[in-house]
């Protein structure tokens, strides 16, 4: 699977939904969004796409209870957006217009505790209108600028540091959901859509790169130390085919690691 480094621009225009809430990015923003999104990733709904292709999952088996929306650690929340982004992508394949609209409260719960509000709440009532509608083609660009939107706030706040974090969220729920489903209903074929190799070596290094006080942080270091062994079952060679106790293995070390993202700490 071709790794992605690009935004997706919504075409409301064309479409004639456009309006000034929910507006594609400028030139100038996706601009510094592309530049500041320094680790490439498959997006949650890239690697949903292949896996459509190779077979016909029951996304809605995939869903998980609802978490916390009243971190105090900034780097969690970070990562818990990007969680949620991956949900609601979940919640898009599964076409559930009350899931989509349930997630999409929760994205903007957290990203009123970054401050990062204003641009998010405008792209969820966007989520909601889209959900009532059913155009699910056009919610899964509005989640993409919703994430980017995000990130676009961070940087301007200078929590750069909190951007690869909301990917990095966003990439270890969509490992778990897809290599969770391969792991129950095996396939040759949909295994290898897990190939990942480069991936985890570039967020560790970012992790490495997050300001003193981040890296401190009891989930990053967790983090820090449990993607070596996922990195360990996603590099496999492109002429290699992971067996189903293999897709086993990265459905329980992803789980595992979303597990301790999504789990209130308590405070020092």
């Amino acid at each position: 699977m071709a790794l992605f480094k690009k935004i997706l621009v919504l075409l409301w225009a064309s479409a004639g939904i456009a309006s000034a809430a929910s507006a594609p990015l400028t030139a100038k923003e996706l601009a510094s969004v592309e530049k500041i999104d320094a680790v490439s990733v498959p997006t949650p709904a890239e690697l949903m796409a292949a896996l459509n292709k190779v077979a016909k999952p029951n996304w809605q088996s995939k869903y998980r209870p609802p978490i916390p929306t009243n971190f105090s650690s900034r780097s969690q929340i970070a990562l818990n957006i990007g969680g949620l982004i991956a949900d609601g992508y979940i919640a898009v394949e599964a076409e559930d217009a009350q899931q989509v609209k349930n997630i999409g409260k929760d994205i903007i719960a957290l990203a009123k505790c970054l401050a990062v509000s204003e641009s998010v709440i405008a792209r969820g009532n966007s989520i909601f209108e889209f959900a009532e509608r059913n155009e699910w083609n056009t919610l899964k660009e509005e989640l993409e600028a919703t994430q980017n939107e995000v990130k676009l706030a961070l940087e301007e706040q200078h929590d750069s540091g909190l951007v690869n974090l909301v990917s990095l969220g966003a990439w270890i729920r969509g490992t778990e959901v897809v290599s969770g489903w391969v792991a129950d209903n095996y396939t040759p074929e949909a295994a290898k859509l897990l190939r990942q190799p480069g991936i985890v070596a570039q967020m560790r290094a970012k992790l490495d790169e997050l300001p003193p006080k981040a890296r401190e942080d009891s989930l990053v270091k967790d983090l820090a130390a449990g993607l070596p062994e996922l990195e360990q079952q996603i590099s496999f060679s492109s002429d290699k085919t992971p067996t189903q106790n293999e897709m086993k293995s990265v459905k329980e070390i992803s789980g595992k690691l979303m597990a301790r993202i999504s789990t209130k700490q308590n405070p020092k």
